[in-house]
Formats: structure tokens, sequence, C-alpha cells
């Protein structure tokens, strides 16, 4: 039997991951990577059998190569705790298994903010609506980064899925504007450690770029008042991330320690 791991990496994630998991029933085994979690996350996961890798990663392209090299299945679905994998998805997927052609295949996204259903105008680094989370274990690689990593993948790419993950983007406004300071944040950070343009006129020009991409092009336009906030969203994130890189300045007490990996069943 072809077997499928989830895969999920969560950092106190006590108040959505039951939800997530009640709907990964399906899948063979369920790998949670435990980054820094100080709530009930690791006692809700042992509720549910999961394989969990505890330790400290600063960067998500090990976070979720972690998570891939403790996985047992010969597919790889990553999901992360704000997501929940329909029936009908999941039907596609345990269908697919036996399909050897391809490394990797992508998934529809359909993302809220609260009960909202925002269907266009996302892109720019600030949500997507197509994402690679189904593949073979040990085909995907990532970069550095520690938000929004660049990934690459050893094989062909499949036909897409049809039926897509729910993502829970945010709650309300409120949410959606933490979202966009931490995702500067993360990336600011790499912008001092790996270098880049942090130009404030280059990258008002990459913003108001971005904006229209989100806005014109990806028809944004069309979710009224959440299509224009989530094109601005986009249109700031790299202008803000350039402009954070610059003047915050770390302090010793900001650098993470490296702490040894541990795997637990």
């Amino acid at each position: 039997m072809i077997r499928l791991s989830a895969v999920l990496c969560v950092h106190n994630e006590e108040r959505r991951l039951a939800r997530c998991l009640d709907a990964l029933g399906f899948a063979d085994e369920i790998v949670l990577v435990l980054d820094r979690c100080t709530d009930r996350t690791r006692a809700i996961g042992e509720a549910y059998g999961a394989v969990m890798v505890s330790g400290v990663f600063p960067l998500e392209g090990p976070r979720r190569a972690a998570g891939m090299n403790a996985a047992s299945g010969e597919w790889i679905l990553e999901v992360d705790a704000d997501e929940i994998v329909s029936a009908d998805l999941a039907g596609e997927l345990l269908r697919s298994l036996d399909d050897d052609r391809f490394a990797f295949r992508k998934t529809p996204v359909d993302n809220y903010v609260g009960d909202r259903l925002i269907r266009h105008g996302w892109g720019g680094a600030f949500g997507t609506s197509l994402a690679a989370r189904f593949y073979r274990r040990g085909s995907k690689r990532w970069g550095d980064e520690r938000v929004h990593p660049g990934v690459a993948f050893d094989g062909p790419e499949g036909p897409k899925f049809t039926s897509p993950l729910r993502h829970q983007f945010a709650d309300d406004v409120s949410d959606v504007f933490r979202r966009l300071d931490r995702y500067t944040d993360l990336k600011a950070q790499d912008l001092r450690e790996h270098g880049g343009k942090t130009g404030v006129a280059d990258n008002a020009w990459r913003g108001l770029r971005r904006f229209w991409k989100c806005y014109v092009r990806r028809r944004g336009w069309k979710e009224g008042g959440w299509g224009l906030m989530i094109a601005m969203m986009a249109g700031l994130y790299p202008l803000v991330s350039a402009m954070r890189a610059e003047l915050d300045r770390p302090t010793a007490d900001t650098v993470e320690p490296a702490l040894p990996l541990a795997r637990a069943a």
C-alpha cells in the first residue's frame, strides 16, 4: 500500500489545530513539527497519534524539510493549522497516490477572512490561490528565507486538483494587519542577512506594480473593499519590509539559539 503523510508546521496552534486534524483522518500518518510551542499544541497532537518533531526553526525551509524527513509516507501533503482539507479534496488526493508519472501537483486555495470567501486578488507574497502542497517525499527543496521561501521540485508537475483547500487567511481586518506586520518583520531579517534592494524608490515602484497586479490583473476589484485591502497589503509588503530592514536594528537578545531536533512518535 502506498502511504500518504500529512505534515504540519505549527507554533502555538491550540485554538485551530483540532479542527484541522479532524479533517486529516484519511492520511496514513500525521507529522507535527513543533516550533517553540508553549501551549497545548503538543497534547492535541498526541491525542491524534501524531509523530512529533520539536526544535527551534528560524527559517521556514528547514522547518518544512524537517517534517518531510520525519514522514514515512511515499507522498506528502503539507497543511497549515489554519487550513481544512475537504472530503472532495481528500478523495482526489487518495485517487492520485498510484500515479507515478508526476513529482508534485498543485491545489487550488480558497482564502477566507472571517466568513467571507475572497476569490480574487491574491498574490505578491500576500496570499495565494494555487499552492504546491502534494508531492513525492524527497522531491521538494526550499530556499533559506524566513518567510515565503523559494521552492524547487525534482520531477515533472502533474495536473492541478479541482477541489480547493480551505484557508482561514484571517479572522478580521486587524488580523490582516497583524499578518502584514509578521511577514514584513521576517522579510526584513532576510534582507539584512542576505542582502537585497532596500531603497525606498525601488520598493515603492515594486509595491505599485504588485498593487496593480492584484487589484487589476487578478481582479481584486471584484471583491469590493476586501479586494482593495488585499491589494494594498501586497503593495505595502516590499516597501515596509525594506524600510524595516533599514530602520529596525536587532539586539543581542533577539538572536535565536540553535537547538537539536527531538523526534517522538
